[in-house]
């Protein structure tokens, strides 16, 4: 008898491998679970979120020396989309009222982007890696979104509202202005462009204890 082709050896074996693929799956778990970071303690001060998530704010310096859009800006789009939560998604619509159905939209991540949109993002900045629960991708995401609004459309980089319109209604609907028929809208961009003069007003006070900072405006 050969002692190679023994079933128990090849079911010793099977096990083995079995036990190694399972192994691998939650190591990929863990290192995904390790890569979503969680909201900050305290959204509503920059400061106190940049000095908690300082990788933050190397992200987003880095996307305002790359697109132009300002920290404060980009802070109050992510805010208002996710509330910095990673993987934010749309809620599910309920089918007879109660039964958990598909979700309105595709919007995922940080910026809640759409699934097309993230596509040409991706083809247009050549990041084919970039993820959008990762939020140095989705900062510069926002910045390279606000870049084109602000290249097309002649919106002025730091403007927070008209620049969320655009973000929220695309460039095309921007043009033909369908924000003006959306009070809702309107309100929310409005809140945006409050959050933003905010976070402006905050870091221009703590600036000197963000090194590195003093071109942010």
């Amino acid at each position: 008898m050969n002692i190679n082709n023994s079933p128990a050896l090849q079911f010793s074996s099977s096990w083995i491998l079995i036990k190694l693929r399972y192994s691998l799956l939650l190591l990929s778990v863990f290192a995904l679970s390790a890569c979503t970071s969680s909201p900050p303690k305290n959204p509503d001060n920059i400061c106190s979120t940049f000095v908690e998530k300082s990788d933050w704010l190397k992200s987003t310096r880095k996307t305002h020396k790359k697109w132009g859009t300002p920290i404060p800006v980009q802070m109050a789009f992510i805010y208002q989309e996710s509330r910095f939560v990673a993987d934010a998604q749309p809620p599910r619509t309920r089918l007879l009222g109660f039964i958990p159905w598909f979700r309105p939209t595709s919007a995922y991540g940080y910026a809640q982007v759409l699934d097309g949109t993230w596509d040409d993002y991706k083809k247009d900045t050549g990041r084919w890696l970039a993820s959008r629960s990762n939020f140095a991708d989705a900062t510069d995401f926002v910045g390279w979104y606000n870049h084109i609004s602000h290249t097309r459309l002649g919106i002025p980089i730091g403007d927070a509202k008209q620049l969320y319109l655009a973000y929220h209604e695309g460039h095309g609907g921007f043009r033909r202005k369908t924000y003006l028929r959306k009070k809702w809208l309107l309100n929310v961009a409005n809140k945006v462009a409050v959050r933003s003069q905010m976070y402006h007003n905050q870091m221009s006070r703590c600036q000197n204890d963000l090194k590195g900072t003093s071109w942010f405006f």
